[in-house]
């Protein structure tokens, strides 16, 4: 089976076709289908978003699409950035992303955070089928690391004793919230 990802972020298709890539005949991007695609996330959760985008590029082919939603869930803050994480301070700027919630943070002593993915499959039928999936840990006082992408040199994982930016792509992805979404996506196809 073709597997279309409903993403145009290069690390998000990169962490997606590592655990996926020995499950499908093909998986191909929004580029090489020569699709153009970002409609609003206007979803009240991960969820919504999520299907928002499955949905959108659906419309646009017929082949099963897979798309995610992720966010940085920090307990302080009530749960934010959240849905809004891409967007916090700016449009898709990692940098003011993070300043803006390293400030947020400055002498806060709860710094529990985690990251959280839904990921959904939207076959050309409409069938769905959701993988769910979350890392816990906390938000550094600074950057570590130049690894990774979005919130990783801020985000310490306690599973790795490290922050994502500091850990290699193949750590990353045996503890990452997409990674375990995309396995409980997996085992639930398999049932």
């Amino acid at each position: 089976m073709k597997l279309l990802i409903a993403s145009n972020n290069k690390h998000k298709i990169a962490e997606i076709k590592a655990v996926l890539g020995g499950e499908f005949d093909e998986i191909t991007t929004l580029e090489e289908q020569h699709i153009t695609c970002d409609p609003e996330e206007t979803g009240k959760d991960f969820t919504e978003n999520a299907l928002i985008k499955a949905r959108a590029v659906a419309r646009m082919t017929n082949l099963p699409v897979i798309a995610d939603d992720t966010g940085l869930c920090v307990t302080a803050l009530g749960g934010r950035p959240g849905v809004h994480s891409a967007r916090y301070a700016s449009d898709h700027d990692s940098s003011a992303n993070r300043r803006k919630l390293l400030d947020e943070l400055q002498n806060v002593e709860n710094r529990e955070a985690h990251f959280e993915t839904v990921v959904v499959l939207l076959y050309p039928d409409g069938k769905t089928v959701f993988g769910n999936g979350r890392v816990d840990g906390y938000i550094t006082e600074k950057e570590y690391g130049d690894k990774g992408f979005g919130y990783d040199c801020i985000f310490f994982s306690a599973e790795l004793n490290k922050t994502f930016g500091e850990a290699t792509a193949d750590e990353k992805l045996a503890v990452s919230h997409r990674s375990r979404a995309l396995r409980d996506l997996l085992n639930k196809i398999a049932k």
